[in-house]
Parts: C-alpha cells; structure tokens; sequence
C-alpha cells in the first residue's frame, strides 16, 4: 500500500516514520512525505496512491478531493481530530474513506491553554522582554489570583474534562457549556449553564469544542458582548469558532481585558511556516498583532512528544486497518458526524 504524507513537517517525521516501521513487514505501506501542503494545484503528487495522510492546514474540499480521487486515492488518514477542513459529504459521494486520530493527548492542549491563561495574566512574556532590557520595572505586570476566579470552559469532550480538572486544582469555580455534560466534570463539581449564561459569569472563558456548522463563529458580536468588561478569551479549539473581525472590534473598544490565540480561521496560509522574510497579507491577523492585550501561538497546543507518539502510531493503524479492509470503527469520519445549526 503506497502513502502520501502532505505537510510532513522535519520534526514529526520521524514519529510517523517510527510508527510505520513498527508495523508487520507483510502490512508495512510504502510513504512517501511531501512538505507540501495539499491543494487543488498539489493533488497531482498523490497520483497512484490509494491512501493520502493529510494535516489541519491542507485543502479537503471537493475540487481537491475529486482530484485526488481521479488519481486513485481511495482512503484520506487525517493526522488531527478535527475534520472541518474536508468535505464529507463530497467523500462519501465518492466513495471515500476518512479516518481520523479522534484522541492523542488531551493534557498536550489542556495544559497549553493553561499556559496561555498564565501567561497573560502575569504579563510573563512581557516581563520576559522587559528583563533582557534590563529593565526590572514592574508597572503595568500586575495580575490576579486564579484561585476563586470563575472560568467557563465551552466543550467539555477528553480535552475539557483535563482542563476542567486542572482549573479545579488552581481553586478556581469551574463553569461549562456543552450540549451533552460530562459525568467526570459533574462530579468534580463543575456547574453546567447555557452558553449566554457562562458568558456574563465568567471572567475567563476557554474553547474547546470542535469546529462544525453548530459552532462556525460561536463567539461574534452578540456574544462577546455578554462577556464581562476586562474578561480574558482563549481558543485552543479550531480558529472558525472566533468571528475574528468582531473580536477585534471587541479588542478596539476595550471590552476585552485579553485575549490568547492557539488557532486562527485563516491560518492555513500563515500557521505552520516560516515567514520572517515576508510582510504578512493577512490584514486581519496583522491586526491582532498590534495589540498588546493579544498573546498568540501557531497551533503548538497539540505539541508534545507524547502526542506526537499518539498521533503517528493511530495514523499507522488507521492506513493498516485501511489496507486490510478494515479501518478502526472509532476513527472512521462519517458526514453524520457533522452537527448542523
């Protein structure tokens, strides 16, 4: 079984590498990595490959998809536990197989939120530029207690629950908004509300829901301004949850105390690559990055060696199932996943 590997990045091939070794001589696919990220314009590289390993930025839509499909792809093994980014509907019209890594390390995300929470609360990565200044002034790096802060945590799926659990620790009340609540967060006594009600009582809120149709700009105008005055936002889910043009109205206006960013609705062309060299096209983001109340990270939250390990040996799996005819249940991405509004 011969596999394209799209936006396979220095670091990671050797985990997938690793895991594809580990499988039987007799099942073991030949893989092929390709840098590049899959798109209409890139889908010819994958010609005579019936499986095509694919990450969060590359290109799932139904041009690309037919395209690939011409040339013989049969099976799609995403990388990631998101799937917006692929037309299911247009993969199953063709007969495609989707498999995804629903799970790899929820602490990896959790932890990095926490982090992130941390971070622009003590002004850390500001002091951090300060001191190599020489400057040891604390004006203006004054932040607050977590314990006894209210955090509201939208989703409450493996990656919640760890994050839920975390803030706990920190003595924090935990609230959450989620159509299906979790029995491990009740009884760690998280207190569950509508989503407009854990809005107007949080003074933290964090995503963590997946990215569908129900939840495209979950967080817009009318949302953000049931949020307390100073009250600090972070996405470590999928950047589309975030109409981004209102949070930055919210920013300009002074009604976010701050806001930290691990995804970003436009970040295929930006996330992922070095552009140091470049000027930025993307008014919209360039924007976010004037503001000194904004900490943004490039969709690192998954980032560990653990999940690393994770997510090469179920991708592994998932093309070994494939090639016997029989792709892990679990993993298989259906269209019936999609909630619609």
């Amino acid at each position: 079984m011969r596999v394209a590997i799209f936006s396979s990045r220095r670091y990671e091939r050797p985990f997938l590498d690793d895991a594809i070794a580990a499988v039987p001589a007799r099942l073991r696919p030949t893989v092929t990595h390709f840098d590049t990220r899959l798109s209409l314009a890139t889908a010819g590289l994958a010609k005579g490959y019936p499986v095509v390993s694919i990450f969060v930025g590359d290109d799932g839509s139904e041009p690309t998809l037919s395209a690939l499909h011409a040339g013989g792809t049969r099976a799609l093994a995403l990388r990631c536990a998101g799937f917006n980014h692929v037309d299911l509907a247009h993969a199953a019209a063709l007969g495609l197989t989707v498999l995804r890594v629903p799970a790899y390390s929820p602490y990896a995300v959790a932890e990095h939120t926490v982090g992130l929470i941390l971070t622009l609360n003590r002004k850390l990565h500001r002091a951090y530029n300060r001191v190599r200044e020489q400057n040891f002034a604390l004006d203006g790096l004054m932040g607050f207690d977590m314990h006894g802060r209210s955090v509201g945590v939208v989703g409450t799926g493996r990656i919640g629950q760890v994050l839920c659990r975390i803030l706990a620790g920190f003595g924090c009340t935990v609230l959450a908004a989620d159509p299906n609540p979790a029995p491990a967060c009740i009884d760690m006594g998280v207190t569950y509300l509508p989503l407009d009600d854990l809005l107007r009582q949080s003074d933290i809120v964090s995503l963590q829901c997946p990215l569908t149709p129900a939840t495209h700009h979950l967080i817009n105008g009318r949302t953000l301004a049931l949020m307390k005055p100073g009250a600090m936002l972070i996405n470590t889910s999928r950047g589309g949850v975030i109409d981004t043009r209102a949070l930055i109205v919210a920013l300009k206006s002074g009604h976010l105390g701050a806001v930290g960013l691990d995804v970003y609705e436009e970040e295929a062309d930006l996330f992922f690559n070095d552009l140091s060299d470049r000027v930025i096209q993307d008014d919209v983001f360039a924007r976010l990055m004037t503001f000194p109340n904004v900490l943004i990270t490039a969709h690192q939250g998954f980032f560990t060696r653990q999940a690393m390990e994770a997510i090469a040996a179920t991708t592994a799996a998932n093309i070994t199932g494939f090639s016997q005819g029989s792709p892990p249940t679990a993993n298989l991405v259906t269209s019936e996943l999609v909630v619609p509004k």
